[in-house]
C-alpha cells in the first residue's frame, strides 16, 4: 500500500521533495527574549517557555524524555530536560530569560545550569514557590 505519492506541477513528487505536512521541528515565531518555569516534585521535572506576554511556546519533561518511575525526580533528568527546552529556545532566536522556580525537588538548580550553559543570558531568577501561611488546621483531642 505505502504512501501515495501527489505530482507537483514541477514534475516532483511531494514525497521526493521532503514536504510531507510535518513542520514540528521548524520554529513558528521568533522570540528575543521570555520567560522560564521550572516546576521541581520530587517526581518529576517540568520546563516550560513563554513569551513576553505570558503565552506558552514550549515546554519539556522528564518524563516525555523516556525518564521513568523514580528517575524523573533526579537531578540528571533535570539537567537533560532543561538542555532539551534551551535547543527548543535557540531555535526560536531567545538570547534573554527571566527564570520562575518553583516547587522542593531535586532539579531545581540542575535544570537551570543546564538551561545557562547552552548560552541564554539569565535577566533574573525569582523563586515563587507557594508556602503556607498557618499551615494546616491541628488535630481535634484525643477522646477516650
Amino acid at each position: 500500500m505505502g504512501k501515495k505519492r501527489i505530482v507537483a506541477q514541477s514534475g516532483t513528487t511531494a514525497a521526493a521533495s521532503g514536504n510531507t505536512g510535518g513542520s514540528r521541528g521548524s520554529a513558528k515565531r521568533k522570540l528575543a527574549s521570555g520567560a522560564v518555569h521550572i516546576q521541581a516534585t520530587y517526581n518529576n521535572t517540568k520546563l516550560s517557555l513563554h513569551d513576553p506576554e505570558g503565552n506558552l511556546v514550549a515546554w519539556a519533561t522528564s518524563g516525555a524524555l523516556g525518564f521513568s518511575g523514580a528517575k524523573k525526580g533526579t537531578t540528571f533528568a533535570a539537567g537533560k530536560v532543561g538542555e532539551n527546552l534551551a535547543d527548543r529556545a535557540l531555535d526560536l532566536g531567545v538570547k534573554e530569560v527571566a527564570v520562575y522556580v518553583k516547587g522542593v525537588g531535586a532539579g531545581r538548580e540542575a535544570a537551570l545550569r543546564a538551561f545557562a550553559a547552552k548560552g541564554i543570558n539569565i535577566a533574573s531568577i525569582a523563586d515563587i514557590t507557594p508556602v503556607p501561611f498557618n499551615g494546616p488546621k491541628p488535630r481535634k483531642p484525643r477522646r477516650v
